[in-house]
């Protein structure tokens, strides 16, 4: 179950655990050594040599105590969203002594926090084995939009991080459309696809809420020693027309981008292996732009764009972007 390549639903899933989505660990059965919180923190795990608190070394992650009974320990989490989730990353950084032998994970629908006695827990990964130190990807099959994720650990022990990878539920039936929103925001559903290049940032941070918060909150890709340029592929949250468009280089000042062009299509086959393909022939909806350092550049798409369903970003030659927002109305 341990990887040394992850998935493709690592990278074009969102992180249904992200606490910036609102995301939060409601209940562990015991957290003496390591705060629960600590489980869904989006920064990878560090390991701080000769660290102690009060219970005994600090750990990065959530750690309970040595079971010395019957049982096991488990913590719930509560999604920033309801979605469908295609699979997890159970990691267990720096647990090498500490690490718990096994895992499973049950998922249910609650409007609580902490589901109560009435709530009907799924089990959508068996139990599997773990080792310490590594990464274990196990993909999900489940089509139900859920909302909370409770992690088993057998008996006891410490995990680093959980991320629950899916796609976002948003009930579009009911949604207005003649309301104007960011069609690609992580919060609607838009999300990654695929990048020629994230040696520096991951694609997905540009989808993300609000401001970035440094220059390691954007997709930012190596500098490029050959000819061409850069590239990736956005997912819109829905199909729908763009009105404007936003893209912000917070923070990035000697890397930034020189310039950028937006294709766009309603993509109605083939399969997301095949849109970097597909993407070169997408027709401009915003043809070549100069960008400046650590600012935000308001453009409008090209006139007559119809509604479309997925974007290609072209940065030249290469660079850094903190965010980019697709303004529109979604498309019936």
């Amino acid at each position: 179950m341990s990887d040394t390549v992850p998935p493709a639903f690592t990278r074009n899933c969102i992180n249904l655990a992200n606490p910036r989505l609102g995301a939060k660990v409601t209940f562990a059965s015991d957290d003496f050594f390591a705060d629960k919180a600590r489980l869904i923190d989006p920064a990878d795990a560090v390991f701080i040599p000769g660290k102690y608190d009060d219970n005994g070394k600090w750990m990065d992650g959530w750690e309970s105590r040595r079971k010395r009974g019957t049982g096991y320990d488990h913590a719930v989490i509560r999604l920033g969203a309801p979605g469908t989730i295609k699979g997890f990353d159970i990691d267990t950084s720096h647990f090498t002594g500490n690490f718990p032998p096994a895992a499973s994970i049950d998922a249910c629908i609650s409007n609580e926090d902490v589901p109560g006695s009435g709530a009907v827990w799924t089990e959508v990964v068996a139990s599997i084995s773990l080792k310490g130190n590594s990464h274990h990807h196990v993909a999900c099959e489940s089509k139900t939009p859920w909302t909370h994720i409770r992690l088993n650990i057998y008996p006891d022990g410490g995990v680093a991080r959980l991320r629950v990878y899916g796609l976002m539920h948003k009930d579009w039936a009911g949604f207005d459309a003649d309301t104007r929103i960011d069609l690609l925001a992580m919060e609607n559903g838009g999300r990654g696809i695929v990048a020629n290049d994230e040696h520096f940032g991951a694609l997905s941070n540009i989808t993300l809420p609000g401001k970035g918060l440094n220059m390691g909150d954007g997709w930012e890709t190596r500098r490029r020693r050959e000819p061409g340029n850069d590239w990736a592929i956005v997912a819109l949250g829905h199909a729908g027309s763009i009105e404007d468009i936003l893209v912000d280089t917070a923070f990035f000042k000697g890397n930034f981008p020189s310039h950028i062009s937006l294709q766009g299509a309603l993509v109605a086959g083939g399969t997301e292996d095949s849109l970097p393909v597909q993407s070169q022939f997408w027709p401009e909806i915003l043809d070549k732009q100069p960008l400046t350092a650590d600012a935000e550049h308001h453009f409008r798409p090209v006139a007559g764009t119809g509604p479309i369903s997925h974007v290609r970003i072209n940065i030249y030659p290469d660079g850094g972007i903190s965010r980019l927002r697709l303004f529109g109305k979604i498309s019936r």
